[in-house]
């Protein structure tokens, strides 16, 4: 699936720049990638859903093209920041949360901390649901380390895009060159390292966030659908086991022969389960 879609456009929000891209219009989407990455994650969703929804995919802050808080970069912070994008942007509403990794945590901190603000949670293999996760961000908890990791090297772009995809062939010259971009930017070590430092050590994710996050959106009661790739390298497929057993209510779905991304690797299949959930589940809203 690849549909065309304009350029993301850069706002002023709450005096910093913002990377985001708005599109269609009907019950309002949001789109929220994972760590170190950007909305492009979700170029194809966006396209897709934005035949009949109001879509706002946007870059978190210190992430691609949005510029870094002057706060440090922690859950509840980025959390606010979405927040701050939906009032600039005129959603006003319950939104439909759709977070991809770090992504899916922040979606879950929005829907708990402006519970107004979220009428379902699509978690795509989410950050939350366990302590392990690739090697790659546990060391960088060891700071020499991070920073020789953190650098802008082409063959470290590569390795990452390899670890995030089953299917080799959707690591593309293209998407090796967009995330050595990233890399660059004068800010994207110092911000890795501020959420890497709040959400985990070296052995792993920190219990204390999730167990408190988990329960509050437990609470919540919304409508939620947990979706996992059978091949995650960076957060294992038991985590869907977890998820299962902290929202038992939840619906869930296991992608085969996909990585950590099921949006771009199954991205027709997804788009389906996703509209299938919102319509089945009395979270569609007004067409």
């Amino acid at each position: 699936m690849t549909l065309a879609l304009p350029p993301a456009d850069e706002l002023v929000v709450a005096g910093r720049r913002v990377r985001c891209r708005v599109a269609g219009d009907g019950p309002p989407v949001v789109l929220l990638h994972g760590i170190g990455r950007t909305l492009d994650d979700f170029t194809d969703q966006h396209a897709a859903l934005a035949r009949d929804h109001r879509v706002v995919s946007v870059d978190l802050p210190g992430h691609g093209g949005s510029a870094p808080l002057d706060a440090p970069h922690t859950l509840p912070a980025l959390a606010a920041a979405v927040g701050e994008v939906l009032d600039a942007t005129g959603v006003t509403g319950p939104a439909h949360l759709v977070g991809n990794s770090l992504g899916g945590a922040v979606a879950m901190r929005l829907a708990v901390d402006r519970p107004a603000r979220a009428a379902s949670l699509v978690l795509v293999n989410s950050a939350g649901f366990g302590r392990e996760v690739t090697f790659a961000l546990r060391v960088l908890a060891v700071r020499p380390l991070a920073r020789l990791l953190l650098r802008p090297h082409p063959g470290i772009a590569r390795r990452t895009e390899r670890a995030i995809f089953h299917d080799p062939a959707y690591v593309t010259e293209a998407r090796v060159a967009a995330a050595l971009a990233v890399a660059r930017e004068p800010h994207a070590a110092r911000v890795m390292l501020e959420l890497v430092g709040s959400l985990g050590t070296w052995r792993g994710v920190r219990p204390q966030w999730r167990e408190e996050l988990l329960e509050a959106v437990a609470a919540l009661g919304l409508p939620t659908l947990v979706v996992w790739g059978d091949r995650d390298r960076i957060l294992p497929v038991r985590h869907l086991t977890n998820a299962r057993t902290r929202f038992p209510q939840a619906r869930t779905h296991l992608f085969p022969d996909t990585g950590h991304m099921p949006q771009i690797e199954r991205a027709a299949e997804f788009e389906t389960l996703v509209r299938r959930f919102w319509s089945e589940s009395g979270a569609a809203g007004p067409a």
